[in-house]
């Protein structure tokens, strides 16, 4: 997988853990801790996720 596939990937799971925080009303530790997860894998590839939060 090249660079440009691996950042899209990582964002699109990204985006895809913003919708379910949205569209959850309770409390989920496991949500939160795959959104931090998530939100490193990003910053290590030096894409600002404050561009896809929801």
């Amino acid at each position: 997988m090249t660079l440009d596939g691996l950042k899209q990937v990582t964002i699109d799971y990204y985006v895809n853990l913003q919708r379910i925080k949205k569209a959850d009303t309770g409390n989920n530790p496991e949500l939160e801790f795959q959104l931090r997860i998530a939100k490193n894998k990003l910053a290590s590839l030096g894409i600002p996720s404050e561009e896809y939060e929801m």
